[in-house]
């Protein structure tokens, strides 16, 4: 028995939030006895195509090194991907029955050829469902409609549902879909990540960040000035930034610290692999998440918060979303409202000032990802294959 993690939505095996999750999946199947396969379908240029990793295959059908310079021979090359790609499924299944796809993609083509797919090898079709799906929709009537049309059609061609949060189940049975296609996976962590790192980054002590960073959605600039207030009475404690963003977003990030005259305190980390990231999370004295409060922050959930509980660190978390549903300020987390940088501010300067508290309250954070914790892979996983296993009665 197989399950196949399909999309254009993730770089497998580097990259962010949706590739962290994509790898949990395949993980946690696979040392639940479920074969699990990764099938990146967008159409990147790589040296390497095909792989191994953690006993994890990966392919990546599109198999192109160099980009063409001819019109016709690319549109043949992404025309071929669909073939390869039926290939590669045909012989998964031939060793290993598919009996369902983990859909990963906001574009309505993908996620009819995943059905298409489905319908051939008789699978399950269970989108993974991480943001709301209308998020790019909520702007001209037209626009709108797009939206809702394909909203209709993608939950007509679906089976099931794995949603990262509640607000994104409600909204769904609210949309008219069956509850008995609807599953919550929250954010999910392996903390044994996080057990064994190389040697300390810097040595100094740091407050770490990473994550995208970007000033609209995830709110750095709201760290930032924290920060500066903080490092006035903790000029020994620095800051570290690492994730992805723009050449515009590093320039507008650079602009601010130099403002406020913090250049020598904080360091801006280029994109970095998930080992490197481990490491730096891992030393890390302190780990804030920010996010500014929307639509977005109320239908998902950050990945980078469950990553930062498991390495039983301090953290400070802004208050958004369903994070209150899971965590309590100062039982097993620090929560500040979000926009507020002085409370922000506040909540640094109380763990610099009372660490041996602030440990005791992360090492109950840190036991949420454990074992049979909400937020660890391997039990959710294992809630995963029930609910596949109940869409095939």
């Amino acid at each position: 028995m197989s399950v196949i993690i399909f999309g254009d939505l993730f770089t497998f095996p580097e990259g962010y939030a949706a590739t962290n999750r994509a790898y949990m999946y395949a993980k946690g199947f696979s040392e639940n006895s479920i074969r699990a396969s990764v099938v990146c379908f967008s159409s990147e240029y790589l040296k390497v195509s095909d792989g191994i990793i953690d006993e994890i295959p990966y392919y990546h059908p599109f198999g192109q090194e160099k980009r063409s310079n001819s019109f016709v021979i690319r549109r043949w090359q992404n025309l071929m991907k669909y073939y390869r790609t039926y290939v590669l499924f045909k012989k998964i299944h031939k060793e290993d029955k598919i009996v369902a796809v983990n859909s990963w993609t906001n574009l309505l083509l993908t996620h009819t050829f995943a059905w298409f797919l489905c319908k051939i090898f008789k699978a399950r079709l269970i989108p993974e469902i991480s943001e709301h799906p209308l998020r790019y929709y909520q702007q001209g009537f037209f626009k709108k409609k797009i939206g809702v049309l394909k909203f209709y059609i993608e939950t007509r061609l679906s089976d099931g549902f794995f949603c990262i949060s509640r607000y994104l189940v409600n909204f769904y049975k609210q949309q008219g879909v069956n509850t008995k296609k609807l599953f919550l996976v929250p954010s999910i962590i392996d903390p044994s990540r996080f057990s064994k790192v190389s040697e300390r980054p810097f040595s100094h002590s740091y407050i770490g960040y990473f994550g995208s960073l970007t000033f609209e959605r995830d709110n750095v600039d709201l760290l930032i000035n924290a920060f500066e207030k903080f490092a006035r009475l903790h000029p020994d404690i620095h800051l570290v930034l690492g994730g992805f963003c723009t050449d515009a977003q590093k320039k507008q990030i650079s602009n601010l610290i130099s403002k406020l005259d913090i250049d020598t305190k904080v360091t801006l980390l280029d994109r970095l692999t998930k080992d490197e990231i481990t490491k730096y999370v891992a030393h890390a004295s302190i780990l804030v998440m920010v996010r500014t409060k929307g639509l977005e922050s109320d239908a998902s959930f950050p990945s980078k918060l469950t990553e930062f509980l498991a390495t039983g660190k301090p953290v400070i978390s802004v208050n958004v979303g369903e994070i209150p549903d899971y965590l309590s300020d100062g039982v097993n987390v620090f929560l500040t409202e979000p926009g507020n940088a002085q409370e922000l501010t506040n909540k640094l300067i109380y763990i610099a000032n009372d660490y041996a508290v602030a440990e005791r309250v992360s090492k109950q954070g840190k036991s949420l990802t454990l074992d049979s914790g909400v937020f660890n892979y391997s039990y959710q996983t294992r809630r995963m294959i029930d609910f596949i296993n109940s869409l095939h009665k």
